[in-house]
């Protein structure tokens, strides 16, 4: 089969590195991914179906590894060589179960929840694992498996990226209803973030919410606050105020349902007139800090600019959300002291737990995008053999007016592009 893999191979990631300077996804062709022919991995233990791919995301921390930037925190929880691709819907090859103990039939779509914890593993459930927060699990690098910290991470299961199939546990594996289109099912997992993301916010009625960055998991933090809302009794803030940069995301967040939407520079000004705060101003002209401000930021890119902004527009007392992977940074956090402003990261998904009762995340996530019909961010597919184009249109998404790039994992002789 046909697959995109990464080997670990040190000149590769240096050149990528060099590359992505020019723009993000720029350096695919003489980076680290290669378009290979390999041989069909066998199943890691019994428990474990086969998947062929339908479609798989691209997303950032996908680009972060292929342009070199990646984090080195990642290096002992992800094993070489490996196939990408965690945002992934595909057909179960043979007859199977799902997480929920439903029978599956061949040929029935399902999503992967890419973590593999304890239960992939094969191991006694650790004590995240047993209250179903997988995300947190303790032992990505024990078990029957290779180090990896999801699927599209793991030299043993495969990936998205790939004609496949992949290898996918039980626990893993979600049904796609029938009524959910194919787009719509491939951001299920990017959905799931942002779910966790809007319900680990704790916002109350009267806050005003600050959202930086609306890419994929900035207006999924915003669909998510409507879902909520609507579907799970969970009151919307009284204000939210998102900076998107480009004009497919300033139209998507206010049909999303933003309260106002600006340019990324107006954001501190909007939060400023929305919360009456007063500001110590900089002898440089530049936004200052808010003596007051948003009771929630959450930061959707993951940059050292983007936490140095939410620091400056929280509230004392008032929480930032880090949803966009933060890698080594330099950043003055005396404020956090001073203002004891809570810093809460928001890495992937498990169970959460409302008015309805405890569910898991991505069953939620099933729900908010038939609901929501998320499949409206996937503005391109590419073949296989296309990913150099493919990942220099996600690196370059917002300018040119795109949310979410896919690989069309099907064998295809075309590339098959919505443009964007």
């Amino acid at each position: 089969m046909k697959a995109l893999r990464i080997e670990r191979r040190l000149v590769r990631f240096a050149a990528a590195r060099i590359a992505s300077s020019i723009g993000s996804g720029r350096g695919a062709g003489i980076g680290p991914l290669r378009l290979v022919d390999v041989s069909n991995l066998n199943p890691p233990t019994p428990g474990w179906h086969a998947v062929t791919p339908i479609l798989a995301g691209i997303c950032g921390s996908d680009l972060a590894t292929v342009d070199g930037r990646s984090s080195r925190y990642f290096e002992g929880v992800v094993s070489f060589p490996f196939i990408p691709g965690h945002e992934v819907v595909g057909r179960l090859v043979v007859d199977g179960i799902d997480a929920n103990g439903t029978n599956l039939s061949a040929g029935s779509r399902v999503v992967i929840q890419p973590v593999l914890g304890c239960a992939a593993r094969g191991l006694s459930l650790c004590a995240a694992c047993s209250s179903g927060d997988v995300g947190r699990c303790g032992h990505l690098s024990h078990g029957h498996l290779q180090p990896g910290l999801q699927t599209g991470y793991c030299s043993d299961t495969g990936g998205g990226w790939s004609e496949g199939p992949l290898w996918a546990h039980a626990s893993q594996i979600f049904a796609v209803p029938d009524a959910l289109s194919d787009d719509d099912a491939v951001t299920v997992e990017p959905m799931a973030c942002a779910l966790h993301a809007a319900i680990r916010a704790r916002y109350q009625p009267d806050d005003v919410v600050g959202i930086i960055g609306a890419g994929t998991l900035g207006l999924g933090v915003l669909a998510s606050i409507a879902f909520l809302d609507e579907t799970i009794r969970v009151t919307r803030p009284r204000q939210v105020i998102v900076g998107a940069r480009y004009p497919m995301q300033r139209q998507l967040a206010t049909t999303l349902g933003a309260d106002e939407v600006v340019s990324p520079s107006h954001l501190s000004r909007s939060i400023r007139a929305a919360t009456r705060s007063l500001v110590a101003g900089r002898p440089d002209g530049r936004n200052g800090q808010l003596l007051g401000g948003a009771n929630v930021v959450i930061d959707c890119v993951g940059s050292e600019a983007s936490l140095t902004e939410a620091l400056s527009m929280v509230a004392p007392g008032g929480r930032i959300i880090l949803v966009g992977m933060l890698g080594r940074v330099s950043i003055d956090l005396a404020s956090l002291w001073h203002r004891e402003v809570e810093l809460i990261g928001a890495y992937a998904y498990g169970t959460e737990h409302s008015a309805r009762g405890s569910e898991r995340t991505f069953d939620l996530a099933i729900e908010m995008a038939g609901a929501k019909k998320t499949g409206q961010f996937v503005s391109a597919r590419y073949s296989l053999d296309h990913f150099e184009e493919a990942l220099a249109h996600a690196g370059a998404a917002g300018p040119r007016g795109a949310v979410k790039i896919v690989f069309e994992a099907t064998p295809s002789r075309t590339t098959t592009k919505r443009e964007g």
